[in-house]
């Protein structure tokens, strides 16, 4: 990223990133432009993009970012937001004022889309991080626009609490419009990536381009350089670079005629569902429980072509979808009937949270969204000439698990099948990496054994005064003393509260018929099982054999994962449907000190 500047006194690299609205060629070429937003330098224009240019971090040295909110005009006002923001939710809420901010609005008739300053935090997911860096949903602040409503909240509930403790905890000072965030580094080499975690509005910032990589490299748990396929995009690479680890991020969206994103404006888009709606009912009228685009954009353009030689290469995989899981392979005809036949496999030799303990050979790989999977796919056969293609059969529906073609219909082969293309040229330089077969990876290490088993819930909940309409909203809970959940929101009390330096069973019970990409902040975990209804516990996948900070939960289904919370304070855990996210699939929890 071109915008660092070294420390060498403090040991830390800093970074000023701001969020700023331009526009972007995302379709291919004669299209029209589309206006998107994206994170990139306040010194350096040129660097905004969508996705975000990747930030590399080394381990333990300290990374501070001020992130800050630029999402204004040429004029200083504020930018309305560029999709339609339902006002009903239980939301950052700034036109609540101080004493309603993040609450759910009273109307006394169906409101239209909010098209005030838009707040904003961004979180770095699967950072293990103090609770005022880690980008808390109520910690938001508007941008320090001419023209925000002196009524307006320009601050979330926590970020003045946050504030504070930056300024105690590392003397740094926030400006308004802006936190600063320091993240240590001091976990294992890995994936990371960075979004808005703004709360109720996460799911239209993030699909309006607000994403990036968050690299971390070096320590005991990587491998040497020249083990794996390199070199990476770096600061300062002299243009026509050929690389060989490549970061993809892989998402969906979809466009108006004009270029412009499209997002449903109407609950009815969903279900055909046209009111009453809130305050006449219980349903929102904007919010939709889940929605799917249609086209597939890959590192910011949509099907992209990659040249690729004869050799072995490193593709970092984000599932930076809203709501699509996806099940990638490599063929060789994109319109193939699916499922299609594997022409190269995938070599998994890490996921969320660093390597895995050994490499696993997947023809397909399944990742919900938030996942990464980190893989190793070797050219070295393939003919100069041939033409390949990365394709997805995750289906254009919610997930409930199982396989394409059997238990749900894959996605559109001309459309959201097809992820980007492969076309393979003469090999320029020789290939020291291992082949992935041969390597060996860094050892894992085990976490403590637990001292406490929480049971956890997931439920989809319909309206409470129209029959046969729902969901309203995704609900996260507990179990009561006979094991049925007890549904909670946003704003009930805290329930789970883990002392410090202790190591806990979450059981996660999914009483939906979809799979929920669970995401619990402060740290990563392990998997330790999954268990059906009737059945007997069946152990984590080969890929999952590592550190997880999102695992899917599967349906009608026990998910059992292991975790040490060792940071003090106030997180958060929530399903990575960022639909399901922003209506309520999001609780609060705290870590006590000892």
């Amino acid at each position: 990223m071109p915008w660092t500047t070294r420390d060498g006194e403090r040991g830390l690299d800093g970074y000023t990133i701001g969020v700023r609205q331009f526009r972007q060629q995302v379709l291919p070429p004669g299209a029209p432009a589309t206006t998107v937003w994206g994170y990139g330098s306040t010194r350096h224009p040129g660097t905004f993009h969508f996705p975000a240019c990747t930030v590399e971090a080394d381990f333990d040295r300290t990374v501070r970012v001020e992130w800050i909110n630029q999402l204004v005009d040429g004029h200083g006002r504020h930018l309305p937001h560029l999709l339609p923001v339902d006002p009903t939710l239980h939301w950052a809420n700034p036109p609540g004022g101080v004493r309603s901010r993040d609450s759910r609005p009273h109307f006394t008739s169906t409101p239209g889309a909010y098209t005030g300053p838009v707040p904003l935090v961004t979180h770095l997911h699967g950072g293990h991080n103090s609770e005022e860096s880690d980008g808390y949903p109520e910690a938001w602040y508007l941008p320090r626009a001419s023209d925000v409503p002196g009524d307006y909240a320009r601050v979330g509930s926590y970020y003045d609490e946050f504030r504070e403790k930056s300024a105690e905890r590392f003397g740094s000072l926030w400006s308004p419009g802006s936190a600063v965030f320091h993240y240590a580094n001091r976990d294992r080499a890995t994936t990371l990536w960075f979004h808005d975690h703004a709360l109720g509005i996460t799911r239209l910032n993030v699909y309006a381009g607000l994403a990036g990589f968050y690299i971390v490299r070096g320590g005991p748990a990587d491998l040497p350089p020249g083990v794996l396929p390199g070199p990476a995009p770096r600061l300062g690479d002299p243009q026509g670079t050929r690389y060989y680890e490549i970061p993809v991020v892989i998402q969906d969206r979809s466009f108006n005629r004009d270029g412009s994103l499209f997002h449903p404006s109407s609950r009815a888009s969903f279900d055909g569902f046209g009111g009453p709606y809130i305050p006449d009912s219980d349903i929102p009228p904007i919010w939709v429980p889940e929605f799917f685009g249609n086209t597939m954009v890959t590192n910011g353009s949509t099907w992209p072509v990659l040249p690729v030689e004869p050799r072995r290469y490193r593709l970092r995989f984000l599932n930076g979808c809203n709501t699509r899981f996806l099940v990638l392979k490599i063929v060789t005809d994109p319109l193939a009937t699916r499922p299609a036949s594997s022409a190269l496999p995938f070599w998994q030799i890490g996921s969320d949270g660093g390597f895995l303990s050994a490499p696993v050979r997947r023809d397909q790989v399944l990742a919900g969204p938030a996942e990464r999977v980190d893989v190793v796919v070797d050219f070295t056969s393939v003919p100069v000439g041939t033409e390949l293609y990365l394709i997805n059969e995750g289906p254009d529906a919610a997930f409930g698990g199982g396989s394409a073609g059997t238990d749900f219909p894959p996605a559109d082969p001309s459309t959201t099948g097809q992820v980007m293309k492969f076309t393979v040229r003469p090999l320029t330089a020789p290939d020291p990496s291992v082949p992935p077969e041969h390597l060996t990876l860094p050892p894992l290490g085990p976490l403590s054994p637990a001292t406490r088993t929480r049971g956890l819930a997931l439920v989809e909940e319909g309206s409470a005064v129209l029959p046969d309409v729902g969901p309203r909203a995704m609900l996260l809970g507990t179990l009561d003393s006979r094991g049925n959940p007890v549904p909670m929101g946003w704003g009930d009390p805290v329930t789970e509260d883990p002392v410090r330096g202790t190591t806990e069973i979450w059981e996660i019970h999914n009483s939906t018929n979809d799979a929920h990409p669970i995401h619990i902040h402060a740290g990563q975990f392990q998997v330790v099982d999954r268990q059906e209804i009737g059945h007997e516990p069946r152990p984590p996948e080969p890929w999952e054999a590592g550190f997880k900070d999102t695992v899917v939960a599967d349906p009608r289904a026990v998910t059992r994962v292991r975790m040490t919370f060792d940071l003090a304070g106030r997180y958060v855990w929530h399903c990575h449907m960022l639909d399901h996210e922003d209506n309520e699939m999001m609780r609060p929890f705290r870590v006590v000190p000892t």
